[in-house]
Protein backbone atom coordinates (compact mmCIF):
# COMPACT_ATOMS: atom_id res chain seq x y z
CA UNK A 1 0.00 0.00 0.00
CA UNK A 2 1.12 3.51 -0.73
CA UNK A 3 0.39 6.56 0.91
CA UNK A 4 0.89 10.12 1.31
CA UNK A 5 0.42 11.73 4.69
CA UNK A 6 -0.60 15.67 5.00
CA UNK A 7 1.41 17.62 6.99
CA UNK A 8 1.32 20.83 8.18
CA UNK A 9 4.19 23.15 9.76
CA UNK A 10 4.69 26.49 11.04
CA UNK A 11 7.18 27.64 8.16
CA UNK A 12 9.88 26.77 5.38
CA UNK A 13 12.32 26.13 7.72
CA UNK A 14 10.68 23.48 10.43
CA UNK A 15 9.11 21.87 6.80
CA UNK A 16 12.21 21.58 5.57
CA UNK A 17 13.68 19.79 8.68
CA UNK A 18 11.17 17.63 8.80
CA UNK A 19 11.21 16.63 4.97
CA UNK A 20 15.13 16.40 5.14
CA UNK A 21 14.86 14.02 7.98
CA UNK A 22 11.85 11.54 6.53
CA UNK A 23 13.58 11.57 2.93
CA UNK A 24 17.34 10.56 4.81
CA UNK A 25 15.78 8.56 7.10
CA UNK A 26 13.83 6.01 4.22
CA UNK A 27 10.50 7.28 5.91
CA UNK A 28 9.73 8.86 2.74
CA UNK A 29 10.87 8.78 -0.70
CA UNK A 30 9.62 12.62 -1.57
CA UNK A 31 8.39 15.31 0.29
CA UNK A 32 6.79 18.52 -1.48
CA UNK A 33 6.26 21.66 0.46
CA UNK A 34 4.21 24.32 -0.31
CA UNK A 35 3.13 27.81 1.02
CA UNK A 36 -0.93 27.57 2.63
CA UNK A 37 -3.22 30.09 4.11
CA UNK A 38 -5.11 28.38 7.35
CA UNK A 39 -8.21 29.19 9.19
CA UNK A 40 -8.37 27.01 12.39
CA UNK A 41 -10.09 27.09 15.20
CA UNK A 42 -7.65 26.65 17.95
CA UNK A 43 -8.16 29.15 21.42
CA UNK A 44 -10.86 31.10 18.94
CA UNK A 45 -11.07 31.25 15.27
CA UNK A 46 -7.00 32.09 14.05
CA UNK A 47 -5.64 32.88 10.57
CA UNK A 48 -2.31 32.68 9.38
CA UNK A 49 0.30 31.64 6.84
CA UNK A 50 1.58 27.92 7.22
CA UNK A 51 3.73 25.63 5.18
CA UNK A 52 2.14 22.43 3.95
CA UNK A 53 4.02 18.85 3.24
CA UNK A 54 2.80 15.72 0.89
CA UNK A 55 4.87 12.89 2.21
CA UNK A 56 5.33 10.23 -0.23
CA UNK A 57 5.65 6.33 1.71
CA UNK A 58 4.26 3.19 2.23
CA UNK A 59 1.83 2.15 4.73
CA UNK A 60 4.38 -0.04 6.21
CA UNK A 61 6.49 3.18 7.18
CA UNK A 62 3.72 5.44 8.17
CA UNK A 63 3.94 4.68 12.20
CA UNK A 64 7.62 5.67 11.80
CA UNK A 65 7.26 8.71 9.91
CA UNK A 66 4.09 9.87 12.13
CA UNK A 67 6.42 9.49 15.31
CA UNK A 68 9.38 10.95 13.68
CA UNK A 69 7.11 13.65 12.55
CA UNK A 70 5.76 14.62 15.90
CA UNK A 71 9.18 14.29 17.37
CA UNK A 72 10.65 17.00 15.17
CA UNK A 73 7.31 19.19 14.87
CA UNK A 74 6.81 22.15 16.98
CA UNK A 75 3.07 22.02 16.81
CA UNK A 76 1.42 20.16 20.34
CA UNK A 77 -1.21 19.05 17.94
CA UNK A 78 0.57 18.78 14.54
CA UNK A 79 -1.81 17.83 11.58
CA UNK A 80 -0.85 14.48 10.32
CA UNK A 81 -3.58 13.04 7.96
CA UNK A 82 -3.01 9.65 5.45
CA UNK A 83 -4.49 9.29 2.68
CA UNK A 84 -4.00 5.95 0.84
CA UNK A 85 -3.13 6.16 -2.91
CA UNK A 86 -6.12 3.59 -4.99
CA UNK A 87 -3.72 4.17 -8.26
CA UNK A 88 -0.89 5.02 -10.05
CA UNK A 89 1.37 5.32 -12.39
CA UNK A 90 3.32 1.68 -11.38
CA UNK A 91 6.44 3.04 -11.74
CA UNK A 92 5.85 6.17 -9.80
CA UNK A 93 4.79 3.52 -7.14
CA UNK A 94 7.80 1.19 -7.42
CA UNK A 95 10.09 3.83 -6.91
CA UNK A 96 8.41 5.10 -3.67
CA UNK A 97 8.45 1.47 -2.48
CA UNK A 98 12.71 1.41 -3.67
CA UNK A 99 13.07 4.54 -1.74
CA UNK A 100 11.87 3.78 1.56
CA UNK A 101 12.83 0.28 1.81
CA UNK A 102 15.19 -0.32 4.64
CA UNK A 103 18.54 -0.97 3.65
CA UNK A 104 19.43 -3.70 6.25
CA UNK A 105 16.74 -5.91 5.10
Amino acid sequence: MYVFMYVTASGHEEARKIGRALVEERLAACVNIFPVHSIYRWDGVQEEDEVAMIVKTTGERVREAMARIKELHSYSVPCICVFNIERGNPEYLRWIEESVKDNET
